[in-house]
């Protein structure tokens, strides 16, 4: 075709289809053809019901849009609800292609909304939780225990005395009972080691703690709360204090947080200190990661985002975080009244005058915890105010200051001291100094007792890798009378091949030119016990050999050993001792001593527990425990954490002495040995036990009489699949299977069955079964009449 001809055809044409649309083509000016109109331009007014994609993440909303002269509008309220986070003032609907900051584009295809927003205008995120695992409430069920630890001791040139330590614990929900003491008996030797003869009691109290509010209520003996700048003391009376330790799942002191911002759907990834930490899936918007790991000290942490399409952002952090911070509105405090312990551990009832005592810590922030303290007697009060500062990356200052007035007189005391840890080195140093007659609760009721001056010290350590580590300590102290101690410790340790480990020591005094040194060598020889092989030299110039070979008691049980021998400057010393632990004590025997003088001794200990009804004997129980009751089934395997403790006895009882108070254990039972007619519903429970007392854990068992009958009719041919069948005892139905097989429960020695047939005909007939059986028994064929 010519350029000439073309000019010539300027007529329109028109071109068929399909079988219903046209086409109009200008071929005169098809190089200057305007672009096809898009769908906006198409529709100028309509409503659409559009999927929402915000930052390259669908919302799963679908919104209503108006599109009105080729522009499109949207409710404010619609996307507020989505969490995003608009400018004031907009109305009740805005121009998508009018706010400043927003990106709108309409996907006709796929009928979306595609907005690109800054990320701080989405909802913020927190990725992690910082509880250790989730928390279950404490329980505690009727019960008793008896501790007890009895010890006999004969020495060559000392006599024979038995001693017998015990413990009685009454608990329930109401809280727990307990009383100590101690019985001794002289059997043989000089009589003047008699005048301690008989029963001396300890501590008699009564407490209770709260899990939900975290506090703790005792009364009796107890021992009253103190910081690190004040001194606790032996009270008769009442107690009221906050008691972290019943919320094992919470961390009270403040972990670092890490924020960003994501704008599109990422993933990030925590590593703390080189070692991968967490990873968990963003949403577009600010996040803030708070699941870090429970860790002290100072460190680095590298956040890693990876959108989409694989690029990756990579940020540093450094960090310091100190357990002896409180979180931000957390506090701590201690409450007691009653009156001073006189001669504890000599005499029964020996009680001084009235006091009262209390102890407060909060945090005002992340990096500042408050503190203070008061006492309070006849002749003493006391007060004192201190805090702990995180300065930044760079570790934690502390410092207190307190005065007193003690029978007219008074007196100051300061306390200022600085930590920092890292996975390098670590250093500490506290300083304590006291002026005039400062005194507090500690000394106000002895005779001719008084505080320190002050005391001063200074530790560091430091991690050489492979040449091992290396400590410092410095020790000051001047006494009350002027009198000054200094000592100067110095530690070296290295790990050898396999597990074995050199470990060198030197102490002295300053104002004294002689060390005292220690060597010591320890070789393991796994599971069969350890060697270790140690040289030491004394100040005075006297040196000494050990050698000791050791196997620790398994804890499932079992055999240990301690076999020792020393000598130096024409001296020797020997030693041997044998443990047996036994699932309900554990016994132990030794000797010890030169060759002049020798000592025999022996021990047995373990607990004594009463619940449900049933006495059981136990190792030594210092915590909680859990009492497993099948239902009278014995044999019963029962597992606790995963790993297997035994077995029920034959009343179907397991006494689990191991479980820690207030931690959410795991316990199961292995129901594959049971019945085939005893059914349970439940075998595996996750419990926490209160502090110092035991529960009862169920596990529901029932034994079902049941029996798989045959029904045939006269002409002994099986009645027909799916007649119905009413067990007339129970007024259970249930309907005939293949080969005219019916499987009943519930049933009595005696019982009767009714058959529905087709056309509503019935029949009837009966069966015994013995009821006390262990196995589902087939009966029949039974002639239905």
């Amino acid at each position: 075709m010519s350029p000439g001809w073309a000019r010539r055809i300027r007529r329109p044409l028109w071109f068929m289809t399909g079988a219903c649309c046209l086409v109009f083509v200008d071929l005169a000016g098809a190089g200057e053809l305007p672009p096809p109109p898009s769908g906006m331009e198409a529709v100028s007014d309509a409503q659409l019901f559009l999927d929402l994609v915000v930052n390259r993440m669908n919302t799963g909303r679908v919104v209503a849009v108006e599109q009105r002269g080729g522009r499109l509008y949207v409710p404010v309220a619609t996307l507020r609800e989505t969490g995003m986070n608009l400018p004031q003032g907009l109305g009740t609907e805005v121009d998508l292609e009018g706010l400043p900051g927003l990106h709108s584009e309409y996907d006709s295809a796929g009928q979306r909304l595609l907005l690109d927003v800054p990320p701080d205008w989405l909802p913020e995120q927190f990725v992690g939780n910082r509880q250790a695992y989730p928390r279950t409430p404490a329980l505690s069920s009727f019960g008793a225990l008896f501790n007890y630890d009895l010890y006999l001791n004969d020495t060559d040139d000392a006599g024979t005395y038995l001693a017998a330590w015990n413990e009685v614990r009454v608990f329930d929900s109401w809280g727990t009972l307990s009383n100590t003491g101690q019985y001794r008996r002289t059997l043989s030797g000089d009589a003047a080691g008699s005048l301690d003869n008989g029963y001396l009691r300890y501590d008699t109290a009564w407490r209770y703690s709260d899990d939900d509010r975290m506090l703790t209520y005792e009364a009796g003996d107890v021992v009253s709360g103190a910081l690190p700048w004040s001194n606790s003391v032996r009270l008769g009376g009442v107690q009221f204090s906050r008691d972290f330790a019943v919320r094992p799942d919470l961390v009270t002191y403040p972990l670092p947080q890490f924020a960003g911002e994501a704008a599109v759907p990422s993933s990030v990834d925590l590593f703390i200190n080189g070692y991968k930490s967490s990873s968990a899936d963003l949403q577009p918007g600010p996040y803030t990661l708070t699941n870090i790991p429970f860790i002290n000290g100072a460190g680095e942490a590298v956040v890693v985002t990876t959108d989409a399409l694989g690029r990756q952002v990579s940020t540093t952090v450094p960090f310091y975080v100190t357990s002896s911070l409180l979180q931000k509105g957390l506090s701590d405090f201690s409450v007691s009244a009653g009156t001073l312990r006189r001669e504890y551990g000599l005499k029964d009832f020996s009680y001084g005058p009235g006091v009262t005592s209390g102890s407060l810590r909060y945090g005002v922030s992340d990096a500042f915890t408050l503190e203070s303290h008061a006492e309070a007697a006849e002749a003493l009060t006391l007060g004192g105010v201190g805090g702990n500062l995180r300065l930044g990356n760079f570790g934690v200052l502390n410092t207190a200051v307190s005065q007193s007035r003690f029978d007219g007189d008074t007196g100051q005391q300061l306390s200022v001291g600085y930590q920092y840890s890292s996975q390098r080195y670590s250093f500490s140093w506290q300083r304590l100094q006291r002026r005039d007659r400062y005194a507090d609760l500690s000394v106000i009721d002895t005779p001719y007792a008084s505080l320190s001056r002050r005391s001063e010290q200074a530790t560091l350590s430091v991690n050489l890798e492979r040449w091992g580590s290396l400590g410092a300590g410095y020790f000051d102290i001047r006494a009350a009378d002027d009198t000054r101690t200094r000592l100067l410790n110095l530690t070296w340790s290295k790990p050898l091949w396999r597990n074995s480990s050199f470990y060198l020591s030197a102490n002295r005094e300053i104002g004294d030119s002689n060390w005292a040194v220690q060597a010591q060598l320890v070789i393991p020889f796994d599971l069969y016990g350890s060697l270790a092989v140690s040289s030491e030299r004394s100040k005075t110039g006297q040196s000494q050999q050990r050698v000791n070979f050791s196997r620790a008691v398994p804890i499932e049980g079992g055999v240990g050993f301690n076999l020792g021998y020393a000598r130096g400057d024409g001296a020797d010393y020997r030693q041997a001792d044998l443990t047996w632990r036994l699932q309900s004590v554990q016994l132990q025997a030794g000797v010890y001593g030169t060759s002049e003088a020798e000592t025999r001794w022996a021990d047995a200990s373990g607990s004594l527990v009463w619940m449900d009804h049933q006495v059981f004997a136990a190792n030594r129980i210092d915590d909680a425990f859990v009492v497993v009751s099948t239902d009278g089934f014995a044999d019963i395997p029962v597992r606790y954490e995963n790993q297997q403790v035994g077995r029920t006895d034959r009343n179907g009882h397991l006494l689990v002495p191991w479980s820690s108070a207030y931690y959410r254990g795991k316990y199961e039972i292995d129901p594959l040995n049971l019945p085939a007619n005893v059914r349970s519903p439940n075998v595996e429970q996750r419990i926490a036990v209160r502090r110092g007392s035991g529960y009862l854990l169920e596990f529901p068992l029932s034994r079902v009489v049941a029996a798989s009958v045959v029904l045939v009719d006269a002409q002994q041919r099986e009645l027909p699949l799916g007649s119905g069948v009413l067990h007339e005892q129970s007024g259970a139905r249930t309907v005939v299977g293949w080969d005219g097989l019916v499987y009943l429960e519930n049933l009595s020695a005696e019982n009767s069955l009714q058959v529905t047939l087709a056309g509503g005909k019935t029949c009837k007939t009966q069966f015994s079964v013995d009821v006390n059986q262990d196995q589902v028994p087939l009966i029949g064929p039974l002639v239905c009449q």
